[in-house]
């Protein structure tokens, strides 16, 4: 059975509200094991989700002081893979308190649809690294992510 685009978007929205509520365990329930996250600067393995949920932890205090609200997405493209994998372009919405965008990004989600459901398996940041680093510059706040236990920003 092939994956619908019904089920990509309960995946995103699911895993959208997870990351506004700042919840790790949730977040980290949306992803296979291992899962591996790369961007023009770094790339990682995260091999169990006790060290996914420890990144986005790590991650949460940073957000919360860029003002980070609640996450939103558009569902740009979506490229069939085979009968279990998906390639989703995502255009991810990052909002302030108000509902005002703070930055956004893209990224390619490998999903793949598993005996639990959606998960995702690999994401590629193209572009979050450079806007999260713009609105730390803008807000004056020093943005230091950790480098070897990086959080995902996608799903």
């Amino acid at each position: 059975m092939s994956i619908e685009t019904s089920q990509i978007t309960d995946y995103l929205d699911r895993y959208a509200a997870t990351l506004s509520q700042f919840n790790a365990e949730g977040a980290a329930e949306l992803w296979s094991t291992p899962g591996m996250i790369a961007d023009d600067r770094f790339s990682g393995v995260l091999e169990s989700r006790d060290k996914m949920v420890d990144g986005l932890k790590q991650s949460y205090p940073l957000y919360q002081r860029l003002g980070l609200a609640s996450v939103g997405y558009e569902l740009v493209e979506e490229n069939h893979l085979s009968e279990a994998l998906v390639l989703a372009r995502v255009h991810w919405l990052f909002l302030d308190a108000n509902g005002d965008e703070l930055t956004d990004s893209n990224s390619y989600c490998l999903l793949r649809n598993e005996e639990s459901g959606l998960r995702a398996c690999v994401c590629v940041e193209s572009d979050s690294a450079e806007k999260l680093q713009a609105l730390a510059t803008a807000r004056a706040i020093d943005l230091m992510l950790p480098t070897r236990k990086r959080a995902p920003i996608c799903a």
